[in-house]
């Protein structure tokens, strides 16, 4: 399997040329999208019927992007925390993730799809730990 990056977008300078990899914006996505409230994290996809959720280092994985010259578009796969209004959190997500892209790459998102792929109940976990004691 060949290492190459693959360049999403080029634009030229008095001084050079500019290259952003696809990467890049897929980072951009999965650090806006985990920024708003109710986000739990990234996920992986489901394996065997359990949904994978990814830690930060992993924030690409749950990020899909397919960009042109001038346009991209976004699929983000997450996991919401359990009690919030998941319609919300979306829409905060579409809205934050296009504005990151926008401002720190000069693309123009045309599309930003977000796929809930599970409920995370951290909180529960929590408080059966001290009810028994």
């Amino acid at each position: 399997m060949e290492n190459k990056e693959m360049v999403i977008r080029e634009e030229q300078t008095s001084l050079g040329s500019i290259r952003i990899a696809d990467e890049v914006v897929r980072v951009i996505a999965g650090l806006a999208a985990t920024e708003v409230p109710g986000v739990a994290g990234m996920s992986g996809g489901v394996v065997g019927g359990i949904v994978e959720m990814l830690g930060k280092k992993n924030l690409s994985k749950g990020v899909k992007v397919e960009v042109g010259e001038k346009e991209a578009a976004v699929d983000l796969f997450v996991i919401v925390d359990y009690g919030t209004r998941i319609p919300d959190v979306a829409l905060r997500i579409q809205e934050n993730v296009k504005k990151a892209i926008e401002a720190m790459t000069g693309l123009s998102v045309v599309e930003v799809n977000v796929n809930v792929q599970g409920v995370a109940f951290s909180q529960e976990g929590k408080e059966e730990e001290h009810r028994v004691r």
